[in-house]
This record gives structure tokens, C-alpha cells and sequence, in this order.
């Protein structure tokens, strides 16, 4: 005990609060890098929609967001990279591969769903993810499910279904219910690719660390991007698009790719994955949120109850416990 304080009448107990500070203090910065890296994530899909507003195609819009992303990237994968082994072949292999699947497919089968159904059920879509990984894990390594996450996964699937059920019954939002099969088909698709690059990215994450890895692999996906547009697309194409889709994807480029990839990333280093997975539970409300207010879509029944369903499934799903 601290003679002096204690012979002055005071209690020792403030000396020792600077610790106990510390660790609070970084579960809290934590949660709210989590909170605004979910937040960012999810406006992609609403600066998405706005951006199609003005006759862009996917091809186009896609290429422009992954051209101005492409310097932040490349300067992560270095930043990561500086003092570390250099890349064997195996590993320029295995980062073309998950860039390919978990950024670049991904990417573009996301924005080319979402030319056909809202921002709201897109995201709903997507947080799947968590299920398809676990079944990519059951396909491949035999990992059997527990009871939590059967549950989840049903209350979750139901919810989407929910959903897309009432997108059908309604004609997707006047574009057709096919149309909306359609878009809710590739928004699926994207979630499956990504499920694969996460199944598949843990050996290289423990080699070359996240932070590189994620670097690297958007580096990919950002040329093969631009590829794409240069086989597909003249040049003037670029050259004609409106001055607001350049901004919306600087917009989405930075705010909306590369700053919540490192808010996320340093959340996780703070509060582990778990709990930032539980934190990304804002995403889906904040895309709903903003797409009423931004987009002005529709806030029905149909979406509150599986946005209420989706949300719950995956809550039970990530619980520990049979």
C-alpha cells in the first residue's frame, strides 16, 4: 500500500484505475471501429444504386471504383509487407486466386445484382455469408454444424426468403419479378465466392498476416477490374460518364473499401473476431436505414421481418454451445 496516501487519508485504489482503463478503453475504441466499419461497408450498396442513377453500367462503375481504390491498396500491401520474406510462387498463386474469387468476382457479381433488386435485400443476402462458410467447411473438412447454428441458419434462411417472396409477389420494385430473382441470384453468388475466399484464406492469412493479404488480393482484383473494362468496353465509355459517378466512386473507393477494411482490421486486433462479427450486425440496419432515407425505398413489413429474422439467425448461429 501507498504509505503516504494512506497516512494523507487517501484511498490507493486511483493509482491502480489507469489500468484497469486501459483495457476498456480498447474494447471501447474497438467496438466503435467495428460500429463505423460496418456502417461504411454498407453504404457501397447505396452509393452503388445512386450511382446507376446516371445510365452506368456495371462493367463501367465497378472498373472507376477499383481504379481509385487500386494506389490505397497497393500502399497497404506494402506498408504490411516492408521487412517480411518475399512471396514465393505458391503464394502469388494462392493471392491470385483469392483475389479473384474474394474481390474481384465478388465484387462485380454484387454490383451486377444490384442493378436488379434494393440495397436493403442485397445486404440481407449477403449476410448469409457466415452460413455459407460454415457449409463450405462441412463440404470440404467435414465440420458438422451445431445445434445453434442449424437454428440459425433456418431463422435466417426464412428470413431472406421472406423477403424475396415479396419481392416476387410485387415485381421487384417495377422492374419484374424475374429481374428480382435474378438480382437476388448474383447477389448469392457473390456471397458464395466470398464464403470461398474466407474458407480458403486462413493458411495464407497465418503466412503473410491479414493486413498484407488483404492488400494483395484487392490489388489483384483492382487490375482485373480494369482489365475487364479495357477487353469489354472502348474507352470513351469512361470518357462519357457523368461527373457524379466519378465522385460516388472516389466515394466508394475510400469511405467505402479501403477505410473500413483497416477500421475492421483494427477492431479485430483490439476485440477479436467474435465480437466484431457481433458488431457487424449494425450493417444490415444501416443499409435499410439508408437506402429509406438516401435512396428512398420502400420500409415495409416484409422488410422489417426479415431484416428482424436474418439479424436473429445469424445472432443464435455465432453463439457457442450444441
Amino acid at each position: 500500500m501507498n504509505k503516504t496516501a494512506a497516512s494523507n487519508g487517501e484511498s490507493p485504489r486511483p493509482a491502480l484505475q489507469p489500468l484497469r482503463d486501459g483495457p476498456r478503453k480498447g474494447v471501447a475504441t474497438g467496438l466503435v471501429l467495428a460500429t463505423l466499419g460496418a456502417i461504411a461497408f454498407s453504404g457501397k450498396a447505396i452509393i452503388v444504386k445512386l450511382a446507376y442513377r446516371y445510365g452506368v453500367d456495371a462493367v463501367t462503375l465497378i472498373m472507376l471504383r477499383m481504379l481509385f481504390a487500386l494506389p490505397l491498396f497497393a500502399l497497404m500491401a506494402w506498408w504490411a509487407g516492408r521487412g517480411k520474406p518475399a512471396l514465393t510462387g505458391r503464394d502469388w498463386i494462392g493471392v491470385a486466386g483469392l483475389g479473384f474469387s474474394g474481390y474481384y468476382l465478388a465484387s462485380f457479381l454484387d454490383f451486377a445484382g444490384l442493378a436488379y433488386i434494393s440495397a436493403s435485400f442485397e445486404r440481407l443476402i449477403l449476410y448469409l455469408n457466415p452460413t455459407l462458410v460454415l457449409f463450405f467447411g462441412w463440404l470440404l473438412y467435414r465440420r458438422h454444424p451445431t445445434r445453434p447454428q442449424l437454428l440459425g441458419m433456418v431463422v435466417s434462411y426464412a428470413g431472406v426468403l421472406l423477403v424475396f417472396g415479396h419481392e416476387l409477389w410485387t415485381g421487384g420494385g417495377g422492374k419484374g419479378g424475374g429481374a428480382a430473382a435474378w438480382g437476388a441470384f448474383l447477389v448469392f453468388l457473390s456471397a458464395v465466392s466470398y464464403a470461398g475466399y474466407l474458407v480458403y484464406s486462413g493458411e495464407f492469412v497465418k503466412r503473410l498476416g491479414s493486413l498484407r493479404l488483404v492488400g494483395l488480393a484487392t490489388t489483384v482484383a483492382c487490375v482485373l477490374c480494369i482489365l475487364q473494362f479495357a477487353l469489354t468496353r472502348p474507352i470513351s465509355v469512361a470518357m462519357a460518364v457523368a461527373p457524379e459517378v466519378i465522385w460516388l466512386s472516389v466515394l466508394n473507393a475510400t469511405l467505402c473499401t479501403a477505410v473500413p477494411v483497416l477500421m475492421v482490421m483494427m477492431a479485430i486486433e483490439r476485440i477479436g473476431p467474435a465480437m466484431a462479427a457481433q458488431t457487424g450486425m449494425i450493417g444490415p440496419l444501416s443499409t435499410i436505414l439508408m437506402g429509406v432515407v438516401i435512396l428512398g425505398e420502400p420500409f415495409t413489413p416484409w422488410i422489417a421481418a426479415g431484416t428482424v429474422l436474418v439479424i436473429a439467425g445469424i445472432f443464435v448461429f455465432t453463439r457457442k454451445g450444441r
